[in-house]
């Protein structure tokens, strides 16, 4: 098998069955030679039951212990048989799926490349100036952390190959905020990340309605700069918002 998509989930019941209709169709699944796997970290509501009526694959965190998104994106690839794991967040839906694997089958599959990412906008039907102002700053800013040798790619879309993730242990478990930049950061030392511009990837703007754009931008930055500088997040949960 080519892909599988990884999508870690914890209450997604609103927004996961939208991403989940529009990736699994057998017709794409077998165009695209893709399966489709489910890593819930314990819902209470009825994202599993969503989940078993589409994913190829569900696993189900049922320990006491919280499981964060980092154990939850490793407990799915433990189960992918994909050549390619695509890491994706359950409230994301992609551009267009045909666009999506032409782009990865033109552009990255046969590439030297070992890793991939998107730029990331916020659904069309809730986007407001403020949205597109800082999207696209946040998607240029992580674009030149890529161009300078860094490393960077969100966890709303990440594309790795198999056996890279294996060769890095997947994402560290011990890291509650920017798992997703520590990863492209051990990955970018083996070798070289696209940074699609082509193509993107839509996210609803849930926490930044919440939360705020300066609030998060903060909280990338400062979890960013200390996972980089002292390998270790300062945040010790990430908040979930829903």
């Amino acid at each position: 098998m080519k892909f599988s998509f990884v999508i870690p989930t914890l209450n997604e019941e609103k927004l996961l069955p939208d991403l989940l209709k529009q990736i699994c169709v057998e017709e794409l699944k077998s165009k695209y030679d893709y399966e489709v796997i489910v890593s819930d970290g314990g819902s209470n509501d009825k994202t599993v039951e969503v989940a078993l009526k589409f994913a190829d694959k569900v696993t189900v965190h049922s320990s006491d212990n919280l499981q964060n998104i980092a154990e939850g994106r490793n407990r799915g690839a433990k189960l992918a048989a994909g050549e390619n794991l695509i890491f994706i967040n359950a409230d994301v839906l992609l551009q267009n799926v045909d666009t999506f694997f032409n782009y990865i089958n033109k552009n990255f599959k046969y590439s030297e490349f070992l890793a991939m990412t998107t730029f990331v906008k916020i659904f069309p039907s809730e986007e407001k100036i403020i949205d597109k102002f800082f999207h696209f700053f946040f998607n240029h800013y992580f674009y030149i952390l890529n161009f300078i040798g860094i490393g960077m790619g969100r966890g709303e879309c990440q594309v790795v190959r198999a056996s890279v993730f294996q060769k890095l242990d997947g994402y560290r478990e011990d890291i509650a905020a920017g798992e997703d930049f520590n990863l492209f950061v051990r990955i970018r030392r083996l070798g070289k990340v696209l940074y699609a511009k082509d193509i993107f990837v839509f996210e609803s703007p849930r926490r930044f309605r919440k939360l705020g754009y300066l609030n998060i931008t903060g909280t990338w930055v400062k979890n960013g700069f200390s996972v980089l500088l002292r390998n270790k997040a300062i945040s010790k949960i990430w908040e979930q918002v829903r």
